[in-house]
């Protein structure tokens, strides 16, 4: 068990130990854990296309069977939108396919327990054979194991922005989601007085997140009513994704406890900056040595980071769909709000969509800033992995640093982001890189959810266009 900690320790305590949080190695393991512990059920989860965790219980039986032989997972969970309606617009699966079961696998190693679930195991799941190649957790998979093709082990770590309301889902939908009482008004970003008057809610988010080996490294508030923003800790990038995963899912559920929601709209109001999935990466080599880091260059950033960060450059127009996945996205992509407009890069530069970060060795990193709290986390870095290791193995030499304010400087044509999210998904469809990297599956499959997702848009008639045109057109 990772940390040291036995299974028999918290099968005798009957709940999850205040000490080191409790992880499987293997299916012997869990196994092991689930035969002796006296557990009947087994909570499962896989992600979908939006990143959204769906799951279900099952037996004890169930599960020590499935984690030999797997088990049928339907595949309507990459065959539908966030809000279950099914999309009209794909091959995959639909119902010229009857939505059958899609083999899936249980992945051992991803284990921890509920804390509030009396010590109930939960395990992440892949789907597998036709349906892996749209797979988000299997198409992060496959990425890292191109990594590793060209000599690196990566790590990273994802960083959240959200809102906290004081409001049920009975209670949003009454109010038509509007007139949403934050929980807690006005501009106070790192605020000791705001996080002290509600010590118990970050302790227990803390505290959770310690428990299901997902620790945060950092926690505030950040400007805006009710915002908070989240550092979770570096890791190995697949499990960094996993971590992220579990936090968004598991925020909302310790909110939905306390009579709260939160929200990871990438932006919920036109008055409140929008909110980050800023996702830091940064590449080892076999023998563990950082590669990014190189004493005596500028900034100490080595050719392999400078050329990452050149991959990442060129390819983030064509993918920006990949991160900036929902029509709500492009909303948060305007200028003074703290997020980029263009694919441009500068060093410790907050403006820019792309953050070199000098330091140590062991600290030197990419910080991909372009990224919304609503993108897929798999997703998302897979495609700013991708494109870095894209910028290595073919040199691509970044445009110039931007130093200053980025919104203030004009950036080549090339750098200009796609302005939709129809634009970006006709992008990622036309983009030979994309398909090389992530194949032909996943990219038609991925651009034609999206393509979904504005036609459900366009089929609505917002707010703004009644007080606009109602009366005076």
């Amino acid at each position: 068990m990772k940390g040291g900690l036995s299974v028999s320790r918290d099968i005798a305590a009957g709940q999850v130990s205040a000490g080191p949080p409790v992880r499987f190695k293997s299916a012997a393991d869990a196994q092991s854990y689930v035969a002796q512990s006296g557990v009947q059920q087994v909570k499962l989860g896989v992600t979908d296309i939006d990143g959204i965790l769906r799951g279900k219980y099952v037996s004890r039986d169930k599960f020590l069977s499935a984690l030999d032989k797997g088990f049928g997972f339907c595949d309507v969970v990459v065959g539908w939108d966030s809000s279950d309606q099914l999309y009209d617009n794909v091959t995959y699966t639909g119902w010229h396919t009857g939505y059958p079961d899609a083999p899936a696998r249980i992945l051992p190693d991803t284990g921890r327990l509920l804390p509030f679930e009396n010590g109930t195991p939960f395990f992440l799941c892949e789907l597998t054979d036709a349906a892996e190649a749209v797979c988000p957790r299997g198409l992060l998979r496959r990425v890292l194991d191109k990594a590793r093709q060209l000599g690196f082990e990566v790590s990273a770590a994802f960083e959240y922005e959200y809102f906290l309301f004081e409001e049920t889902p009975d209670s949003v939908r009454a109010k038509g989601y509007r007139n949403l009482k934050p929980l807690t008004p006005g501009y106070f970003g790192y605020s000791v007085l705001r996080s002290s008057v509600h010590a118990e809610i970050y302790e227990e988010l803390m505290a959770t997140c310690r428990a299901m080996d997902m620790a945060l490294e950092g926690l505030h508030t950040e400007t805006g009513p009710g915002v908070l923003e989240a550092a979770i800790a570096v890791d190995d990038a697949l499990s960094a994704a996993d971590k992220a995963i579990l936090f968004k899912t598991f925020t909302k559920v310790l909110a939905q406890r306390r009579g709260l929601m939160a929200t990871f709209m990438a932006k919920w109001s036109n008055d409140w900056p929008g909110q980050s999935g800023h996702i830091h990466v940064s590449l080892r080599d076999r023998a563990g040595k950082p590669v990014f880091h190189e004493a005596g260059s500028p900034h100490a950033m080595s050719t392999a980071m400078r050329h990452f960060i050149g991959g990442q450059q060129r390819l983030m127009p064509a993918w920006l769909a990949m991160v900036s996945s929902t029509v709500n996205s492009y909303s948060r992509l305007v200028p003074g709000f703290w997020a980029p407009t263009s694919a441009t890069w500068g060093v410790e530069n907050r403006t820019t969509a792309l953050r070199a970060i000098p330091g140590s060795p062991a600290a030197q990193r990419v910080e991909y800033r372009i990224a919304a709290a609503d993108a897929n986390p798999y997703v998302a870095l897979a495609a700013a992995l991708a494109s870095g290791l894209w910028g290595i193995e073919n040199k691509v030499e970044p445009l110039p640093a931007i130093k200053g304010n980025a919104y203030d400087q004009a950036a080549p044509p090339e750098l200009a982001l796609p302005g939709t999210l129809w634009e970006a998904a006709q992008r990622l469809k036309a983009s030979p890189e994309a398909r090389s990297a992530f194949g032909d599956a996943f990219v038609d499959h991925f651009a034609a959810t999206r393509e979904w997702e504005e036609r459900q848009f366009r089929k609505h008639i917002t707010d703004w266009e009644l007080a606009r045109y109602f009366e005076i057109i």
